[in-house]
């Protein structure tokens, strides 16, 4: 069994991003000690030889959450090459390029356990208190955004280095096998978007004032009288469509419903109306899947969610056990810890609103850690890479830059045999502002096909 020796502070710490390494991601065994005054992260294998990774940010903090401070992000990222990269460079957050190589050990200066306990645990958001108008931390805020690799999944590049290290010293060893996922998601704000006239009419004047197009105001028109004499269905429902495009690339959707909500921001649904009832049973006789969508103020209220948890429990009578929070607001290590508590599986919250990428750097699932009480929670996170909304108000958008900018990060995440999580919402079709993006929607499908 592979032998881990590292120094003796920050112990959970260190323990946390060891079994998310070893066990998790590479499917490996291992027993750990710790030494006191001892300098690297040391790792030898069954045949007796080493990887020493130099200790380069936990032995500066020898006191217990000592390290949870603003100023102890780098200010700047350094991009180092060796012969050991899956890519060209990597982002090097703590440590130094240096490098040597020997017959039977290996030292290198990247702290690769650090920077991938900095990215995963997101302690970066707990520290910096920017936030925007919905108090989330925004992209341009983060670390990755500032040094240009928010769109690499930095800590899988850090796994592959590391592989390759140990494989250069035991050729015999065997890895976790993966496979690409395509994670098709549907966060489910809206059920109709004309269930009553004065939404219609709302619409309108909006055609008139806001859009200036007197060619969309009759085409509302047109399509809205469609819809009452139903012809076609009402703009937002796209339910069937969107289980039909999943099941025609062999895999299925994700519908995640909101419970009542209590703010302007949240649903116009409940979930005890006899239509939603019909189409919760309509998705779950397709074989497809029912998760939840916590409402605006839920991610930091322990007993909000749990009774949103309870009443789709009730009302669609499934147990609720995975989701993702309303406009991804999240709040570390609250959220992460509320649901927890709920007994909830997984959460897929952690990408950006306001910019697609790895928002934890990696394209894997994973156990989260709470930074304030040290502990790992069983509690995995499915990292959110695109959303339909984050890149669609971005400037100068337009179908084929969206198009482009998906397909690089499905190319990026199938290098790794990664989770490509892609939030599409049931509401970002057949309407104006977004009719011209559809194609972007098909343009994944099909790559994936």
């Amino acid at each position: 069994m592979i032998k881990i020796v590292t120094p003796d502070n920050n112990k959970q710490e260190r323990k946390y991003i060891l079994d998310i390494i070893f066990n998790e991601f590479l499917g490996l065994e291992y027993i750990l000690e710790y030494k006191k005054d001892f300098e690297f992260w040391q790792i030898e294998l069954e045949n007796g030889k080493k990887i020493k990774f130099k200790d380069s940010f936990f032995n500066k903090f020898p006191n217990e959450l000592e390290y949870l401070k603003l100023e102890n992000i780098p200010d700047k990222v350094e991009f180092v090459t060796n012969k050991f990269l899956a890519e060209e460079d990597i982002p090097m957050i703590y440590g130094s390029s240096d490098i040597k190589v020997f017959n039977d050990e290996i030292v290198c200066g990247i702290d690769i356990f650090a920077s991938g306990f900095f990215m995963l645990t997101r302690w970066e958001e707990y520290v910096n208190k920017n936030r925007d108008s919905h108090d989330r931390f925004p992209a341009y805020e983060s670390l990755a955004y500032k040094q240009g690799f928010l769109d690499r999944p930095v800590v899988n590049e850090y796994l592959e280095m590391l592989k390759n290290m140990m494989i250069g010293l035991d050729e015999e060893l065997e890895f976790k096998k993966r496979k690409f996922e395509f994670i098709l998601t549907h966060d489910v704000d809206h059920i109709y978007k004309w269930d009553t006239p004065k939404k219609f009419i709302r619409h309108l004047c909006g055609d008139i004032i806001l859009r200036k197009s007197f060619k969309e105001f009759f085409k509302s028109i047109l399509y809205y009288i469609k819809v009452r004499i139903k012809i076609v269905n009402d703009p937002y429902d796209t339910f069937d469509y969107l289980m039909n495009v999943s099941e025609k690339i062999g895999t299925k959707s994700y519908f995640f419903f909101m419970a009542e909500g209590l703010t302007n921001f949240d649903n116009r649904y409940k979930t005890d109306d006899k239509i939603v009832v019909e189409l919760f049973n309509k998705i779950k006789s397709r074989g497809h899947y029912i998760g939840i969508h916590p409402t605006y103020n839920a991610y930091n209220d322990k007993s909000q969610f749990k009774n949103e948890k309870k009443e789709l429990e009730e009302n669609f009578g499934v147990k609720i056990s995975f989701g993702r929070e309303h406009y991804l607001r999240f709040e570390l290590p609250n959220t992460w810890q509320i649901w927890e508590d709920n007994e909830m599986q997984w959460d897929s919250t952690l990408g950006y609103a306001d910019k697609e990428g790895f928002r934890c750097g990696v394209c894997y699932p994973y156990s989260v850690f709470n930074v304030l009480t040290q502990k790992k929670l069983n509690l995995k996170e499915k990292p959110l890479i695109v959303m339909d909304g984050s890149l669609k108000e971005q400037k100068n958008m337009n179908s084929t830059l969206m198009t482009e900018k998906i397909l690089k990060l499905i190319k990026k995440t199938k290098k790794y045999n990664g989770e490509f999580v892609f939030l599409w919402h049931n509401s970002s079709f057949n309407v104006c502002e977004w009719r011209e993006y559809n194609v972007s929607y098909e343009s994944a499908i099909i790559e994936i096909a």
